[in-house]
């Protein structure tokens, strides 16, 4: 049955064009608003199943603002509008529509996107009831282990952390003014890893006495409400002497989710989770809506724990009061190729895990070098399609004039050079995923067509008549501002929002500096074995002059410094390290307008050092070919184009 459609536009005319269109595929229009206002008052009256929604409205307030009613009443809306200034289009985003249809636009356009965001609401709500009973599940199988009280809490925080990504949780019990204190502290290191503290072992890790620690939680307010605070407000909430000041300075926390538990009370105290997060703004209503859902099972299986302890609880204690525990899974055996953990890329890790299992869009953004592809590999592996093929395609490097075959195929005699028939990528990506890197530079021209082949899933291959179903899965990835590019009409938004159903941002480099040291090492490693020296680590000056750098090209920049340093090191330890002129030391003052070297002036430097190392040579055994990985006429090759002399690299 289909939905009832709410037409939210300030043109009358459009508005009756969309009614007439709407009405002819079948649909009911259950009225017109073109003011915020009216909308409002139709949606109480008549509660749409969609809602087709212009930006701009008659009155002060725009279709942004009804956005924020409708989330909160669950009903999915697409965007109508043309292309809009790069703020607006943000805002737009921040409301989490379920499409975006540019105008004009055809009918058959129109339909299909509503098809989509029907059939991605539906499934949005799937995904998440499905997630949330497998957290009833994982909390229920608690009371069959036979974990003491400290395991089963930890269990319901890895349970927890499935649904909502957080850092830092504490959870026990807490009086009216928290004493005594009996919660156990959770900070995330890894993956599936943990620091567990008691009492005793945060006065450890915090460094604090315990009479100051009481004195922090007598001055630490309750709110018996579940309750978040991000960025400004939590700021505000954390100022003074609190336990949320504290965990804030030690381990940067900016977010706070706190959920009481009022009925679950031992010794009048009543049961508390409270979780923090690195990221600003990284809690909602959204979260609040699902600890309501959540609060009834959960409730029930820690009456159940509780009524099971000893009579020395709640006294909680751990054998050590502070302890690493690691789960089944480790970042770097799940995520292949993806290396770190720091907040932001164990929040990307989530994503990863989050989305891998469905067959929903993802758009990786993110700046060269951070991992993009390495993202799309692992969503693909870890997805029902692993068995199948996985496409990967890169729209900068395809020639204008060759892109459409390329992508679709094409038929025997469909242009001048066509002597055979071609099976587009697309077509080979049937059952699997198709990866579509540097979508941001596909040409204006393909990007309508692309569009219809995502919202149809069917091609046509170039010269041909026949009309060809695909089952694919599409990851895309760009490292262009994709906002600003549809705001300076290089980029179609209704294709936007067709791939950005599930958004990942990849952190820069010098966002994750925790991560250098590990990536330095795994990159020892792995050219360690590759060239056969024996190299085992840097000096801690390297590693400093590591961290300390910006690197603008982020992993694949420190890969390449890493290489190089490796070939020409002159011991077990590298205790030099070349950085490109843009790096500045901290005990430096900084130079103005860093200059940057082109890829080829890269390339030449690269090759250069490494016939330094093998002495000049080419060829053989030993020779600068075999570590670079090519054939040594190749290297000849590119040596003359590059002008590097056979003597060591000197020109």
């Amino acid at each position: 049955m289909k939905r009832k459609i709410l037409i939210v536009e300030d043109l009358f005319v459009e508005a009756n064009h969309l009614r007439i269109m709407l009405k002819r595929a079948g649909y009911e229009v259950t009225g017109i608003a073109r003011t915020f206002e009216e909308a409002v008052s139709l949606i109480r009256q008549h509660p749409p199943g969609i809602v087709l929604l212009d930006i701009f409205l008659a009155g002060k307030k725009t279709g942004i603002d009804l956005a924020g009613v409708l989330n909160q009443q669950h009903i999915p809306f697409l965007y109508l509008s043309a292309n809009s200034s790069e703020e607006v289009l943000k805002q737009a985003k921040a409301t989490r529509p379920s499409g975006f249809i540019v105008k004009p636009f055809r009918e058959k356009d129109l339909l299909v996107s509503l098809e989509i965001a029907e059939y991605l609401h539906e499934n949005s709500s799937e995904s998440q009831l499905r997630q949330e009973a497998n957290f009833q599940l994982e909390v229920k199988q608690l009371l069959q282990s036979e974990n003491e009280w400290a395991g089963q809490m930890l269990g319901i925080v890895k349970a927890l952390q499935k649904l909502i990504s957080f850092d830092y949780a504490a959870v026990g019990f807490m009086g009216t003014r928290h004493l005594p204190f009996n919660a156990l502290h959770f900070l995330r290191t890894g993956f599936d890893e943990y620091q567990v503290m008691d009492s005793e072992g945060i006065q450890t890790v915090w460094n604090i006495r315990k009479d100051e620690m009481d004195a922090l939680l007598k001055a630490t307010p309750v709110d018996p409400r579940t309750q978040f605070y991000n960025d400004e407000r939590f700021r505000e909430m954390a100022s003074g002497n609190s336990i949320r000041k504290l965990v804030a300075a030690k381990f940067g926390m900016r977010s706070n989710l706190t959920i009481p538990y009022p009925d679950i009370s031992m010794d009048g105290q009543f049961f508390f989770i409270s979780l923090y997060s690195r990221r600003p703004g990284a809690f909602s209503g959204n979260d609040l809506e699902l600890c309501d859902r959540i609060q009834a099972p959960l409730e029930h299986i820690v009456k159940e724990m509780t009524g099971r302890t000893s009579a020395a609880f709640p006294q909680v204690r751990l054998g050590k009061s502070v302890g690493i525990v690691a789960g089944n899974r480790d970042a770097e055996n799940s995520f292949k190729g993806m290396i770190g953990q720091s907040h932001l890329l164990l929040n990307v890790f989530n994503l990863i895990n989050q989305v891998a299992g469905t067959d929903t869009s993802v758009l990786v953004t993110g700046e060269s070098g951070t991992g993009k592809e390495r993202v799309a590999d692992n969503i693909h592996s870890l997805s029902s399609r692993k068995n199948k093929p996985f496409v990967k395609v890169n729209c900068a490097a395809l020639p204008i004039s060759l892109i459409e075959s390329e992508l679709f195929g094409h038929e025997k005699g469909a242009f001048t050079g066509a002597t055979a028939k071609r099976i587009g990528r697309f077509e080979q990506a049937n059952g699997g995923t198709i990866f579509l890197d540097e979508i941001g530079d596909m040409p204006a021209e393909i990007q309508m067509k692309l569009l219809r082949v995502l919202q149809q899933r069917e091609i046509e291959r170039l010269g041909g008549t026949e009309t060809i179903k695909i089952d694919i899965r599409v990851i895309a990835a760009t490292n262009r501002n994709l906002e600003r590019a549809i705001a300076e009409g290089k980029f179609r938004l209704d294709l936007y929002y067709r791939l950005n159903v599930f958004p990942i941002v990849m952190p820069s480099l010098r966002e994750r500096r925790d991560d250098i040291e590990l990536l330095v090492n795994h990159f020892i490693g792995y050219f360690s074995r590759k060239i056969g020296k024996a190299v085992d680590g840097v000096s801690e000056k390297v590693l400093k002059a590591l961290t300390d750098y910006d690197w603008p090209g982020n992993i694949r920049e420190l890969e390449n410094v890493i290489e190089r340093s490796v070939l020409l090191a002159r011991s077990n330890i590298i205790d030099q390290i070349s950085l490109p002129a843009n790096s500045t030391p901290t005990n430096e003052p900084s130079t103005p307008e860093p200059t940057f070297k082109n890829i080829f002036e890269n390339e030449r430097d690269h090759i250069i050092a490494v016939l330094k190392a093998c002495e000049g040579r080419i060829s053989g055994e030993n020779g600068a070919a075999k570590v670079l990985a090519i054939p040594a006429t190749t290297l000849g090759s590119k040596m003359k184009k590059l002008g590097i002399k056979r003597h060591i690299g000197v020109t």
